[in-house]
């Protein structure tokens, strides 16, 4: 499956969240968020799952990456 990605690197919350939310109404099928601080991690993972995705979380130097596929 190929995830649309949000680049919120850079961004504070809740901009991260705001995005995620606007790329999920879009593609409800999933998506991959890239960002860049443990704050974005716990909130976007938090939206996601009441949403009622299933996130898989990496962590590639600082950035992570939180792909976001419905359950």
């Amino acid at each position: 499956m190929n995830l649309v990605e949000i680049d919120a690197r850079g961004r504070a919350c809740p901009e991260p969240v705001v995005m995620t939310k606007s790329a999920a109404e879009r593609n409800p099928e999933g998506i991959s968020v890239l960002v860049d601080n443990i704050c974005a991690v716990e909130n976007v993972s938090r939206f996601a799952k009441n949403a009622g995705f299933a996130v898989e979380k990496t962590q590639d130097g600082p950035d992570y990456r939180l792909n976001l596929t419905k359950k």
